[in-house]
């Protein structure tokens, strides 16, 4: 998997999309704050794992917190972090499988990557990519070449 870089000052407004999703699907977009960590955390590994649910936890050490969920009355839909594993890395981030093609994931994305912004950065990088296409589409990501010997390189694997 290969890193990717995104330019932070062009950005796609979001607003009509989370405007829409609010109305039509009661679905709110907000940072989490510190007393949902261990519900965040669980419900990070039921649905993605271990690694994810390790960089979530970190991401709740930040003040602010640097994760932002997508939720439904009391049900987290998806989540996003940055800044969690390297300073200006964007991710990880997932969307509930029944939860996917309607926005989500997209709004989530760039609402962590303008909170990078906010934070001074001009670029951020999105690491070990999976859905290239995506951040492609969804924010001009680009491939950074050579990046396939990434952060990741060494990552200690549970037999």
């Amino acid at each position: 998997m290969k890193d990717m870089l995104v330019r932070l000052t062009e950005l796609p407004n979001s607003s009509e999309i989370e405007k829409k999703l609010s109305e039509k699907e009661q679905i709110i977009f907000r940072k989490a704050i510190a007393p949902e960590k261990h519900l965040v955390s669980e419900w990070v590994m039921e649905n993605f794992g271990a690694y994810w649910k390790s960089e979530v936890e970190v991401s709740f050490s930040r003040q602010p917190v640097s994760c932002w969920i997508a939720q439904r009355g009391n049900d987290i839909l998806g989540f996003a972090v940055y800044e969690s594993t390297a300073r200006n890395f964007f991710g990880p981030t997932g969307t509930l499988e029944s939860e996917r093609g309607k926005g989500i994931g997209k709004i989530l994305l760039i609402k962590a990557l303008e909170s990078l912004r906010e934070m001074g950065y001009a670029y951020a990088i999105i690491g070990g990519v999976g859905p290239a296409e995506f951040y492609e589409k969804a924010v001009g990501a680009k491939i950074i070449e050579g990046s396939e010997t990434s952060i990741y390189q060494n990552l200690l694997r549970k037999p």
